[in-house]
């Protein structure tokens, strides 16, 4: 059956209603993807005979079945890059870039030059720290095959092999270096929390769950980074582990830590300054 770009459109909003807030964009986001144009082009074209229709039917009803927008077209678009992204590798998410600017404001002020990062996924963050400081050296680690072979794709994409190397490695075991800062982003949901099912179903849940309550993982990097006398910590945390963590690193004995909040005024992570 033919249909023209605009009618397309229409069937693909109405097909995306449940599967995501803004349907219509969404499909429109697809379409130009399926025709490897822009949005802007689709105004122009609407009156366009679509061409291979099934192919960008197969692509809506991936989408309807809640799977992410980022794992059909293979990338992700996060701080000024877009970075490769497949199933098995956590999509970066928009509330890391507070996270990257923190931990940028540090490296600025200590003249820091080498840095280890935990859970590497598609290495936005190792990447957007590598562009920001020419002379920075990051070691970045992640437990699992997918997020490193990732992360190497991006990495040769963006030509920064000379300022990161990937290491498969639990936490920073295998990080024998001396490093000043550590940064992470890693899993911190309750076993039991309920998640959609565009995350649950189809993100890595290594990347996502941090241990019956959540924060063992926190705490175990925290203890980790401590014991090898490294001065900075960063990371993201749930938006319930403020309490629990600020008790934790009390009793531990730091010279400080600062909780930052997201965008939407949740408790999103910490910077810890050891003494």
């Amino acid at each position: 059956m033919k249909m023209t770009n605009k009618e397309a459109l229409s069937w693909a909003s109405l097909e995306l209603k449940e599967a995501c807030e803004r349907p219509q964009y969404e499909a429109e986001l697809l379409l130009a993807y399926h025709l490897k144009q822009d949005r802007i082009y689709l105004m122009t074209h609407d009156g366009d005979v679509l061409e291979d229709v099934d192919t960008y039917k197969a692509l809506i009803q991936r989408r309807a079945k809640n799977e992410p927008y980022e794992y059909i077209v293979g990338e992700a678009s996060f701080y000024d890059i877009h970075l490769q992204v497949e199933e098995g590798v956590l999509i970066p998410r928009p509330e890391t870039e507070i996270l990257i600017d923190l931990v940028a404001d540090i490296i600025e002020k200590e003249h820091i030059t080498r840095i280890a990062e935990i859970g590497v996924g598609t290495g936005a963050i190792s990447i957007v720290l590598a562009r920001k400081f020419p002379e920075l050296q990051s070691i970045a680690t992640d437990i699992c095959d997918a997020p490193l072979r990732v992360a190497q794709k991006n990495i040769e994409i963006l030509g920064l092999e000379k300022q990161i190397e990937l290491r498969k490695s639990n936490l920073i075991d295998e990080v024998r270096e001396p490093v000043e800062l550590v940064v992470s982003n890693p899993p911190y949901i309750a076993e039991d929390f309920l998640l959609e099912s565009n995350v649950l179903d189809y993100e890595p849940k290594e990347a996502l769950f941090g241990g019956r309550i959540g924060d063992e993982l926190l705490k175990q990097i925290i203890l980790d980074v401590k014991s090898r006398g490294i001065k900075w910590l960063a990371c993201e945390m749930g938006y319930d582990q403020k309490e629990p963590l600020s008790a934790f690193v009390n009793e531990l004995g730091v010279k400080s830590i600062q909780f930052y909040k997201d965008l939407a005024g949740f408790d999103r992570g910490f910077v810890i300054e050891f003494s």
